[in-house]
């Protein structure tokens, strides 16, 4: 799984950002930055989307065998939904990075959209393990939903750096 998705031109964002600091341009700077973040939220958007809605299927009981409540009150796609983040810099690395924060996720869930995202999710039943289940979703749900919306993001990032350019000129 791609963990992250970066939106970059380094070398052109980097040139603008030292003409705007050099111009003394705060405002554009900070215009700049808000226009690429909203470049890059329609993905975290969908991104989050996605995963709240995407199945996660498995082959069922057999005939009476035992079952009952979830032991955990988590909810599992929500939490990796919440956990979806955008960040974007404006020096260094310059870009607008889409990726899931681990440190937001439980312990025991660090690995789990890498796992979905592969498509096969193999688990101890109820914490039990010496009995495994395995589940399964539609493999790729991060690399299609960045996929498809790549071809936007660059166009609005462009289209950002520039009408900075024309504005520094």
């Amino acid at each position: 799984m791609v963990r992250d998705i970066r939106l970059v031109g380094t070398g052109q964002l980097l040139e603008l950002q030292r003409r705007l600091r050099r111009a003394g341009h705060e405002t554009i700077r900070a215009s700049m930055q808000r226009r690429i973040r909203r470049a890059a939220e329609p993905l975290r958007d969908d991104l989050q989307d996605t995963i709240r809605g995407l199945a996660i299927r498995s082959q069922g009981r057999a005939a009476g065998k035992r079952g009952g409540a979830s032991p955990t009150t988590r909810p599992l796609r929500a939490t990796i939904a919440e956990a979806i983040r955008i960040s974007v810099r404006t020096t260094g690395d310059p870009g607008a990075r889409v990726w899931v924060d681990k440190a937001r996720l439980p312990p025991d869930l660090r690995r789990m959209p890498d796992v979905i995202n592969d498509g096969r999710i193999r688990h101890p039943v109820y914490g039990n393990r010496k009995r495994w289940a395995t589940q399964w979703a539609d493999p790729g749900w991060w690399d299609k939903t960045v996929r498809a919306h790549t071809p936007r993001i660059t166009r609005e990032v462009e289209r950002v750096v520039d009408d900075v350019r024309r504005h520094l000129e």
